[in-house]
């Protein structure tokens, strides 16, 4: 016999007001992942409007947030993708002003940020950017516990590489 499984749909009000009141948060966090801001407001825009389009597919009326997230990361990840290896100026979000040495650091970040691979970028920007637990990135992202503490592991030693590197080539301008 075979068990049927009921789909709860939210209304298009509801999803609207969803998809209205995340807005500001998957904006900080494509930025946190995309690392210029403008990309962000793209993304969340195409997010938004796969969410809406997609609306009568969601399974889980109980988690939308998380489902909405879930088109976020992968919208992300699909322009991190097309950017591919080619250099990119990495405009900084939130210049509010600070010292030198914290705007340096925060340039060297980024730019180390932006030499690892689209999947790494996102669980960096989930785990850090957002702060949120192995547990949570797994929901967040449909992928298995244990890959995403693997990923972040490999992610986190990449982005120590990567800062290394990008140290060296500070050095050698000099």
């Amino acid at each position: 016999m075979l068990a049927t499984v009921a789909v709860l749909q939210m209304n298009d009000d509801d999803m609207a007001e969803m998809i209205v009141s995340r807005t500001p948060e998957a904006h900080r966090l494509a930025t946190w992942i995309l690392r210029d801001p403008v990309a962000a407001e793209d993304a969340v825009q195409e997010a938004a409007l796969a969410a809406w389009k997609a609306r009568r597919q969601l399974r889980d009326a109980g988690n939308p947030a998380g489902w909405f997230t879930k088109i976020l990361v992968n919208v992300c990840r699909d322009e991190l993708r097309r950017r591919g290896r080619r250099p990119t100026l990495l405009p900084q979000a939130g210049s509010t002003g600070g010292s030198a040495e914290r705007l340096a650091i925060r340039d060297e970040i980024g730019h180390a940020i932006a030499r690892l691979t689209a999947d790494e970028q996102i669980v960096i920007g989930l785990r850090f950017g957002r702060d949120l637990t192995v547990p949570q990135i797994a929901a967040q992202t449909g992928i298995a516990e244990g890959t995403v503490k693997s990923r972040l592991h490999n992610s986190l030693e990449h982005l120590r590489s990567a800062l290394a590197a990008e140290r060296r080539v500070e050095g050698n301008a000099r």
